[in-house]
């Protein structure tokens, strides 16, 4: 996961600053939760009690609304997951850290929220943007681990394509549809197979 450059909502200044950022998190968890497609900006400023006025200040658009969510969430999640993977030191601790707090991350996103998330272009660049470099974040803990002799000695690369491709199936919702898991469950996972596989 990484940080988008793109800016993850308003930036508000002087008055009003405060009522903004609440409303932007009320977006950001009520979408998460019940998605986004079927709700039209009128929906949404009923849901959220502003106006469609307030809206705007957010975002000129419900598309642009829902990208800077997406974008906002990855945010403030690919910052959650640094700081797990921080507190650890042992490199097989290290990449089950990661891959738990990936998991840890998406677990409270509804099914909706995802489906919604892959059927929007702008949304899913965001998400499999972040799912690649996701990827190369368990690339250099799988590295870190074959150096520090903890883990087996595999061709890196090879194994870094092939949980590449395992993500970009979850982040694209083939993995769901194959077997039923959600995305949180299919990266649980994907982290015991490794672990597993990997370990000594």
């Amino acid at each position: 996961m990484i940080k988008a450059s793109t800016p993850t909502g308003p930036k508000p200044a002087g008055r009003g600053a405060a009522r903004r950022s609440e409303l932007f998190e009320a977006l950001v968890a009520l979408l998460t939760e019940e998605g986004f497609v079927h709700f039209t900006l009128d929906d949404l400023a009923a849901r959220l009690r502003c106006s469609k006025r307030t809206l705007y200040g957010l975002a000129g658009s419900k598309e642009q609304l829902v990208r800077a969510v997406v974008v906002h969430f990855f945010r403030g999640a690919t910052e959650r997951v640094d700081a797990a993977l921080a507190a650890e030191s042992d490199p097989a601790a290290r990449l089950a850290a990661y891959l738990h707090a990936v998991a840890a991350e998406l677990g409270p996103l509804s099914p909706r929220f995802f489906d919604d998330v892959a059927g929007f272009e702008p949304a899913a660049e965001v998400y499999e943007r972040n799912t690649r470099a996701a990827a190369g974040r368990v690339e250099q803990l799988i590295d870190e681990g074959v150096a520090a002799g903890v883990f087996r000695d595999v061709h890196v690369a090879f194994a870094a394509d092939v949980i590449t491709s395992v993500m970009v199936r979850i982040q694209q919702r083939r993995v769901t549809a194959a077997t039923g898991l959600r995305d949180a469950e299919a990266y649980a996972q994907l982290s015991e197979l490794l672990l597993r596989g990997l370990t000594r």
